[in-house]
């Protein structure tokens, strides 16, 4: 039977495997960091109207550029990140996936090098890996904050000419600070003319302010976002950057005609119209996010200082490690993460119903482990 490595499949590419996380049919899911919350019924409405107003039109290719959604996020972002930002700051596109493909197709591609400080979200690699630029793991201390001198020292040594900074980071968690982010900054620059992202999925998550205010005066440093999660979103596939004008016309160079379609600007600037209701949500995952760490740290379990919609927890360190806790408690109808990160587990915060679930979930298997 013909398979991936039978075809003249690039070599880098050879004996990969895709991004995904298992979806099991299981009473209650947190292992893909979604928002557990509907949209609500007005908000519904709203797309509905704005989606039948673009149908009309679908005959037409959609805005290539965005620009009302554009505005509508910047206008968002402009309220709550603490910075002034403008249409000409921010680009959208299917998903921050695609924005950070963009980005690397743009200042990235073969004979350059990008690098992350791991473990961290790991489509950062496999998106550099697809667009043909060299990967650099980057250090991280035990407690999974980055080692400030370590990450200087190896840009200095490896010149990267793309930087990712992932804050709050995947699967850990844990906030970088600004002065961290401005340290990482000009060692890129010490070493050339590089691009630095701070991606932000959770930002809204965060105990912490955007880092968006160190885009100013800076051109090489961007920061991008999604509506998949804070906005409950996940299926619209909406994500963005903010950053100098310059970045915003330098992807515009790779991205596909007419990559946006209409439908999903209009739902996406239906959801911009609710953001007050949807960022209620956001306050109340915070609230349940808080629960679980304490809860989970009162049972023994290390957790991960989290500003995200999850926890990373263990150390789980027996028989079978972190992979035989993960079976367990899918065993008891609970599916939650196992990332790879020896001896730990990501959990979503969920509903209070799903986390008074997984809760209970992980005092049976550690009550059955400890017997």
């Amino acid at each position: 039977m013909t398979g991936i490595d039978d075809l003249p499949i690039r070599d880098e590419l050879r004996g990969k495997s895709p991004y995904g996380a298992p979806q099991l049919d299981v009473p209650v899911r947190l292992n893909t960091n979604e928002n557990p919350y509907p949209l609500p019924e007005a908000l519904v409405a709203r797309i509905a109207e704005r989606v039948a107003e673009a149908a009309r039109g679908l005959n037409r290719y959609p805005d290539r550029d965005a620009v009302e959604l554009r505005g509508e996020l910047a206008r968002y972002l402009t309220r709550t990140a603490g910075h002034e930002v403008t249409a000409e700051n921010v680009w959208a596109a299917n998903g921050s996936n695609e924005v950070l493909q963009q980005l690397l197709q743009a200042f990235g591609g073969p004979g350059r090098t990008a690098i992350g400080f791991e473990p961290s979200y790991s489509m950062h690699a496999l998106i550099a890996r697809g667009t043909g630029t060299g990967w650099i793991s980057g250090p991280r201390d035990d407690d999974f904050r980055i080692d400030v001198e370590a990450a200087k020292a190896v840009i200095a040594e490896r010149r990267p000419h793309v930087v990712f900074v992932c804050s709050p980071n995947n699967p850990t968690g844990t906030a970088v600070d600004a002065k961290t982010v401005l340290a990482l900054y000009d060692a890129a620059q010490a070493a050339r003319p590089s691009m630095v992202i701070v991606d932000e999925a959770y930002g809204e998550f965060s105990h912490r302010p955007s880092l968006l205010p160190l885009t100013e005066g800076r051109p090489g440093l961007v920061v991008s976002r999604t509506m998949s999660k804070a906005f409950g979103a996940a299926g619209l596939r909406l994500g963005y950057l903010a950053a100098h004008p310059a970045v915003v016309d330098a992807v515009q160079l790779v991205r596909l005609p007419y990559h946006l379609s209409a439908v999903t600007q209009a739902t996406a600037l239906a959801a911009l119209e609710h953001t007050d209701t949807l960022l209620g949500y956001v306050r109340q995952l915070k609230d349940e996010r808080d629960r679980l760490v304490a809860e989970l740290r009162a049972m023994g379990c290390e957790v991960t200082d989290s500003d995200a919609n999850f926890v990373q927890f263990g150390n789980f360190d027996g028989p079978g490690g972190a992979h035989a806790v993960w079976q367990a408690l899918l065993e008891r109808g609970v599916l939650v993460r196992d990332n790879g990160v020896p001896g730990r587990l990501r959990v979503t915060a969920g509903t209070p119903a799903e986390n008074d679930a997984f809760l209970d979930a992980v005092r049976a298997v550690l009550k059955e482990n400890n017997r």
